[in-house]
Formats: structure tokens, sequence, C-alpha cells
């Protein structure tokens, strides 16, 4: 047996497909061999490795680094945007809360609710008194949006079903669930007089029928903060919707304010200064980001074709050579996964440059989506980092101990999973009616989740404190038993897993490492890395090739 193949005995010859020729396999297979497996250790060397092997630059290093620096320069110029924004719209959102609803306070966040008919009547008309004289009594630059030279004018809907009578006093009613909708329009030229609104705009409500009254209209403004930022100022058109909401019918008449933003590019505008110029060095910013991705999105979708290739190339050499099968865990060794990692955020960057370039250009708005795609592609490259970290064992530890107890954590989670859903259910049928934490499923995984983390966990004791016996004493043995069993016990044991994968990966380290088929196959190479590679040519070869040596040129067409 040659020195060449310790992994199993070869054939002592291979014959040509005509049948003129006859190789020696310590003349050609030797070389072939070494060949090969020179090839894949090169596949697998580290850009550093392929430096002192080739004299090949790490290009491909170098542009994952500069995306780091531009990506994140990208986000944190979008992120100062998108945050003056976001700033923007709470404080016109809670200026509207100010100025239509009457006597709001800032505490008052989702309380603020009605009780006798008088009052409703007050305060729709409260609002309309304020829409008519806003710009009277606004602090802000609001107006009234114009349609073809005409104001839009302010809408009060009423819903109410069609036909409902109802007698407490002897337990009957008569419901028609047939909900008709009536509103009217009133102009903001048109300001009415502190009267009662009913003769006002002949508007009258049947609280009995009444499930909810929306009040709508538009109102324009201009966001000039943007002008300290050397950016040119946005408009924004706010599509408010006031509703007073009479569902339950329990004489409790909630209203809430929402407003729907529309933001645009002003028709005309004259800003002094060099306002303007920034737009464009943002857009060949974002250029030159999407040209970057687009390069390694190229280049890192090339190098996971070349090891597929390499992979199938592998599989049957082996299984022609030495008459041996691959795992399938060895195959999976071609895939290098970070370079999936880059694909995907090379994507995600590209796409969400693309929808900021549109939000910059006024064609588009959709902060929320870029938001998304830009955030999860910084947070993809900067975790991407770790590959490069782990080219040296001292910090290689964390990605051996993420892969090594990531399927044993799956397990666990699927285990811990059951009992966490069953306590949620249980939870929200029980404690729902009596505690605002576990009024709704997903409130009570929130809770729970906080629960295990100990976050509020007195609070929540306490506000069971004033109800039943029965259902204080359930709430005790609930809260009791799942804190006890998630916290000391399923979270102890979820930290035992990574512990011991930890430590496990640590005398792996220090002591001799299992090494699979094809690690064992590289670890033959007999040519140095800064030899270069072998120079087995099989062009000029004066012979026929190996059977195998016809894949290979096929491979790397």
């Amino acid at each position: 047996m040659e020195e060449s193949e310790p992994l199993l005995s070869r054939r002592s010859d291979v014959r040509r497909p005509n049948g003129h020729c006859r190789w020696s396999t310590r003349s050609l297979d030797s070389k072939v061999v070494e060949d090969f497996r020179w090839r894949l250790k090169y596949f697998f060397m580290n850009p550093c490795e392929k430096y002192k092997a080739r004299g090949r630059k790490p290009w491909k290093l170098m542009l994952q680094i500069l995306k780091i620096i531009i990506i994140t320069v990208q986000l944190v110029s979008f992120g100062l945007s998108n945050e003056m924004m976001a700033t923007f719209k709470e404080d016109n959102l809670m200026t509207f809360k100010h100025l239509f609803l009457k006597d709001f306070k800032d505490h008052w966040q989702g309380n603020y609710a009605l009780y006798t008919k008088a009052d409703v009547y007050d305060h729709i008309h409260h609002i309309v008194n304020r829409y008519s004289n806003l710009e009277n009594i606004s602090l802000g630059n609001l107006a009234y949006e114009q349609v073809d030279g005409k104001y839009t004018p302010l809408s009060i809907c009423r819903l109410f079903y069609r036909n409902v009578t109802i007698d407490s006093g002897r337990d009957t009613f008569y419901i028609d669930p047939h909900i008709d909708e009536d509103c009217i329009s009133i102009s903001p030229v048109q300001p009415l007089d502190n009267i009662n609104l009913a003769k006002n705009i002949n508007f009258s409500l049947d609280f009995k029928r009444l499930v909810s009254v929306n009040i709508n209209f538009t109102l324009k403004t201009i966001n000039l903060q943007t002008v300290r930022q050397h950016e040119l100022p946005d408009c924004y058109c706010f599509h408010i919707k006031i509703k007073f909401d009479n569902h339950a019918h329990s004489g409790k008449l909630k209203v809430g304010v929402d407003n729907d933003v529309r933001i645009y590019e002003c028709r005309d505008y004259n800003v002094i200064g060099a306002s303007g110029k920034r737009n464009y060095l943002l857009l060949m910013f974002d250029s030159v980001v999407i040209l970057a991705c687009f390069t390694s999105f190229i280049l890192c979708t090339r190098s996971v074709v070349k090891g597929i290739q390499l992979q199938f190339e592998f599989n049957i050499f082996f299984h022609a050579y030495f008459n041996k099968l691959v795992t399938w865990s060895e195959r999976m060794e071609f895939v290098n996964g970070w370079y999936i990692f880059i694909i995907v955020s090379d994507t995600l960057t590209i796409v969400g440059s693309v929808l900021k370039i549109g939000i910059q250009t006024k064609v588009l708005t959709n902060y929320d989506g870029c938001s998304i795609l830009l955030g999860t592609a910084t947070m993809l490259v900067w975790i991407g980092v770790i590959r490069y970290l782990g080219y040296f064992k001292k910090y290689n530890i964390l990605i051996l101990t993420l892969r090594a107890a990531f399927p044993n954590v799956i397990r666990f989670c699927c285990c811990a999973a059951m009992i966490y859903l069953g306590y949620c259910f249980c939870g929200w049928i029980v404690l729902g009616p009596y505690h605002d934490k576990f009024r709704t499923f997903d409130k009570v995984t929130e809770c729970l989740f906080s629960l295990i983390n100990g976050d509020d966990m007195f609070a929540t004791f306490l506000n069971m404190r004033d109800k039943s016996y029965m259902v204080w004493l359930f709430s005790r043995v609930y809260l009791y038993s799942f804190t006890s069993l998630f916290i000391y016990m399923v979270l102890s044991l979820f930290i035992a897993l990574i512990t011991d994968t930890y430590e496990t990966i640590k005398h792996h380290q220090k002591d001799s490492e299992s090494v699979s088929l094809l690690q064992a196959f590289i670890a033959e190479c007999q040519v140095q890395p800064e030899s270069g590679p072998s120079q087995y040519d099989e062009e000029s070869s004066s012979c026929c090739l190996p059977p195998w040596g016809w894949l290979k040129r096929i491979a790397k067409m």
C-alpha cells in the first residue's frame, strides 16, 4: 500500500476507456490524490492561510469589513431621520388629544371615558368647535386639507343597531344585530356657536342602539426640525379618527384618538443654504452600499456554488476511488453557513437601501419596513464578525458551544414550551376576569415571561389580594408553582445544558479532537501551504485521465 493512501487500498491499475493503456498507481494516482487533497485543504483555509499559500489577497474579507462600516453609517443616518419622524408623529398625536379631548391629561392614556349622555354631546361639540377654530388656538402650523380648492370636511358617523328594544325591569329584549351607519359633514369654514349640538346640526343619539361614534378629519403640517439636520422638510398629512366606543353598553363609553400619517414631498420650498445637497450625498452613499452588498452577494453565492460542486466531486471521488460512502454531516461541511448568513444580510440590505432611497426621494413612506430590513441586516452583519474571531481558537469557543448545544436546546425548549402553554391557557381562563395582566392570551404570555425573569413579580401577586377567597387561593397556588417550576428548575436546567456543552468543548480543545473522514483525508496532505498547489496538469498528461478526472473537469465548467 502506498503512503499516500492509508484510508483504503486502491485498485492496482486503472484502464483507459478504450482499453489501450494502463496506469501505474505510484506514478499518476498518487499525484491525483495529493492534488485533490490539496484542493480540499485550500478550500477550507481561512483568508490569511490562503494568502500565505498562494499570495491571494483576501478581497472578500476586506469587502466584509468595508460593509460593516458603511452599513453601520447608513443605519445611524437613517436612524436619526427615523427618530425625528417618530418623535414628530408622537408629539402631534399627543397634541391632537389635548386639543380635541376635553380636559385631557397625559396620565389618562387608555383610560379616557365618558359616563353620561350630556358628557357625550358636550365632548362631540367640543371637538367640532376646536376643529372649526383650530388655526386660532393651535401652537403648531396645522392647516386644513384642500382637495381641488375645497376644504375637506369633518365627518361624524353614527353606527347603531337597526332595531333594539330593551326592558331591563322585565329582563326582556329584542335586537336586530345589523349595523347601520349615518354620517354628517361639517366644513371647517362654518364655525358653530357654543350652543346645543343637537339643535345646531340636527344631531342626536339613541344610546340604546348606539355602537360607536366616529369623528374623522384631516390636517396637514410641515416638519421643520429636519432643516437643522440639513435635510429638506417633509409635509405630513394626518388622517385623524376619534372614536366613541359603546360596544359593551356597560355605561362606560371609551374615547380614543388614532391617526394615520402620510408623508410626502412639499410642493414648493425655498431653503437658504445647502440642505438639498445632503439628500444627493445620501443617495450616492446608499448607491455605494447597494453596490458593495451586490458584489458581496455575488462572491458569496459563487463560493457556495463552488462548495456544493466540490461536495459532489468529493462524494463521487471517495465512492469510486476508495469505495467509501460519505455521510450527510461530512457533505454539509462543504456548505459554509456563514456565506448563507452573509447572503441573507446582503439581500436585506439591498432591499432596505432601495426603500430608503424611495423614502428620501419621497416616493415611499414605508419607514417601518425599511427600519426592519436595515436593522436586521445590520444585526446580521455584526453577528457575522464572530466568524473572523473564530479564526483564533480562544475566540472560537462561543461558536463551537452554540453549534454543539443548539440541537439539545431546541429539544429542551420544545418540552418546556408544553408546560409554559399549559400555564398560559390556565391563567387566561381562570385569572383573566380578575387580573388585567391575564385579560388576553398575549398578555398572559408576556406576564409569565416577565415572571420568569423576575420582573414585576410583587405587583402581580398584589393585584390578586382583594379577590374572592377561592380565586385568591388558586392564584397563589398558580403563581407559586409557576415561579418555582420555571425559575428554580427549568431555567436552571437550561443554564446547566449550556454549561455542560461549554465544558465539553473546552475538554475537546485540550485533548485530541475526533475528526471526520473529510478532516482525516485533508490532514494527510503532503503539500505545504507555502509551496502552492500541486503541479499536476490534467491537460498536458501524456496518458488518459482516470474516470473521476472527467467529473473534475466538468465541475470546473
